[in-house]
């Protein structure tokens, strides 16, 4: 082993070392959260919601440690199948950076209130303060070495390093980008600036490339293998369409994702042989209704309405945030079924509402029978191309074959509406990365052109340090991700899916912001790609799972269980 490859090797020992005493801190902060919500040796809701920043903050650590281990195996196995020979990487730069930054961040926070994360002073000088740590982030965070980064970086063409796909990914990965370049690309600002739906070159193109199928399985027309999941492919096309534009392509997997996922789990073997194939044709368009106006993700509380009636049931009430909802031909749609309140979750059903589809921002259909449907696009401030609707039902039949499950899915509908979001929280995921990947590749070209007293704006050290960063957390967000997809494809990392999507969806925000100041002005501009990513980066951390509510009620208490079975 050559000198400078030993020194590689003590790095990354250092890096895990330090990311290992720093999770040791974190977990004492999950075991006193744990403590402090248990009531008669359970946990209760209610106590851990007087913890709720405390929880807020343990979650965002831990997916910023988990975060960092994934970009940490990552870099490992780019050397393992490279030339192990060679100097340090950009992908070992770039993991290491991260993992400095996590354990900075992570440190700030317990540091800021120790006292609430059940930590002391003697526990924080063993750990958190400890020279070894302290000694690994100063050096990784010295200015001039990630200004050598940020040197390397700028002239990649907007790459930080090895994707480590297998032949057939990276076949999909290839197809899709290119599709994205040559087809959504042109088309994607003259969509948000007119507020236009998406056009039939981008939805036609996509579902002759089996985009729609992705999560169907082969047995029922889709791409998915029969005998295994695949959320690798679904991963790297939606990352690829969002690069493209996450309004007018990226997004568009999501909705039969949803309704798939559901489908497989709780529909019976008839309502997959009827909506099956006809989502991986996209014939119709399928989008979800579950948000009402005034409970968001509290989907307990909700009081759209399915009333019995002769051959099925009436649907009354309003939904909103229903993505895709004008052009879709058919909702996944969650009602409350047993009018007792006190039921909760118990009360919800979900079915299949079938409806014309339009290609306006307004719609009202009628059935024979009376029933009528409207709908009205929402003003947003990006994300267009998908446009999101409020929905209204009034008296809106539904026949009983509809009801998702049968009669033995009465009562279900919450737990097929959780089967179906998880998988679009790692979609989410892949949308952010891939718009984080338009940003950064954006930055790097335009930090090139942008002339600055005579120089270009990339020969300047803090633009240097700009791109190093964006680099690092480009690289940690994609390898985060696909390396949850591989945990779902084995039937673990739900918890993870969670972290990924609330860590990754934060970070889309700053980093398109980062990339919109490296334009300078024309960063506001609307002629400039960077300020469309910008606004579009903003809804990342609100749908599929608000981050508040992924922190406090999904995240921070599935570390909470973790922490109870596993003794740590």
């Amino acid at each position: 082993m050559s000198e400078e490859q030993n020194q590689v090797t003590q790095l990354m020992q250092r890096a895990r070392h330090s990311l290992a005493v720093t999770e040791e801190a974190l977990n004492t902060a999950i075991r006193s959260l744990r403590t402090h919500s248990l009531v008669d040796g359970r946990v209760s809701a209610a106590k851990l919601d007087d913890y709720q920043l405390v929880s807020y903050d343990t979650a965002l650590s831990a997916a910023e440690a988990t975060g960092a281990r994934f970009a940490l195996d990552y870099a490992e196995r780019v050397r393992t199948q490279g030339d192990p020979q060679q100097p340090i990487t950009v992908e070992e730069r770039c993991a290491l950076i991260f993992t400095a930054e996590a354990i900075e961040s992570i440190r700030a926070r317990l540091e800021l209130r120790p006292q609430d994360y059940g930590l002391t002073r003697a526990a924080i000088a063993k750990t958190l303060d400890s020279e070894s740590l302290q000694s690994f982030c100063s050096e990784q965070l010295a200015v001039e070495r990630m200004a050598e980064l940020g040197r390397i970086v700028a002239g990649l063409d907007g790459q930080t390093g090895a994707y480590l796909l297998d032949d057939d990914h990276e076949m999909m990965r290839d197809t899709f980008r290119r599709f994205a370049t040559e087809v959504v690309m042109p088309l994607a600002e003259h969509i948000h600036r007119e507020d236009l739906i998406i056009p039939a070159e981008i939805l036609q193109g996509l579902t002759e490339l089996g985009c729609f199928g992705l999560s169907i399985p082969e047995r029922f027309g889709g791409l998915q293998p029969d005998d295994r999941e695949d959320n690798m492919g679904m991963i790297v096309v939606t990352e690829e369409l969002s690069r493209g534009s996450l309004g007018a392509a990226g997004s568009l997997i999501t909705r039969p994702e949803i309704l798939t996922r559901a489908l497989l789990k709780g529909g019976t073997e008839a309502q997959k042989q009827t909506w099956l194939p006809q989502l991986a044709a996209a014939d119709p368009f399928c989008a979800v209704a579950v948000t009402e106006p005034n409970y968001g993700s509290d989907v307990a509380g909700m009081r759209c309405k399915a009333t019995r009636s002769e051959g099925g049931w009436l649907i009354n009430g309003a939904k909103t945030w229903c993505t895709f909802g004008g052009k879709a031909g058919v909702l996944l749609l969650l009602a409350r079924t047993n009018p007792d309140l006190s039921l909760g979750h118990k009360g919800l059903s979900m079915f299949l509402v079938e409806k014309p589809s339009s290609d306006g921002h307004e719609f009202r259909h009628e059935q024979e029978g009376g029933g009528v449907i409207t709908g009205k696009a929402i003003s947003t401030i990006g994300y267009r191309g998908m446009h999101s609707y409020d929905v209204f039902f009034d008296n809106w039949f539904v026949p009983d074959e509809n009801l998702l499950g049968g009669p033995d899915g009465e009562g279900r509908g919450f737990y097929f509406t959780m089967a179906g979001f998880a998988g679009g929280r790692i979609q989410t995921a892949a949308r952010a990365v891939g718009l984080m990947q338009a940003a950064f590749e954006r930055a790097v070209s335009y930090a090139d052109e942008r002339q600055v007293f005579g120089s270009p704006i990339n020969k300047y050290q803090l633009t240097q340090v700009k791109l190093a960063r964006l680099a690092a957390y480009l690289l940690a967000s994609r390898q985060f991700t696909y390396g949850v997809g591989r945990l779902m494809d084995q039937g673990k990392g739900e918890m993870e899916a969670s972290m990924v999507k609330f860590f990754t969806c934060k970070t889309a925000e700053w980093v398109t912001r980062e990339a919109q100041q490296i334009h300078g002005g024309m960063g506001y501009a609307e002629e400039t790609p960077v300020s469309r990513y910008f606004l579009d980066a903003r809804v990342l951390s609100i749908f599929e799972g608000v981050e508040e509510i992924l922190a406090l009620k999904v995240i921070a208490r599935a570390l909470i269980d973790r922490a109870a079975t596993s003794g740590t």
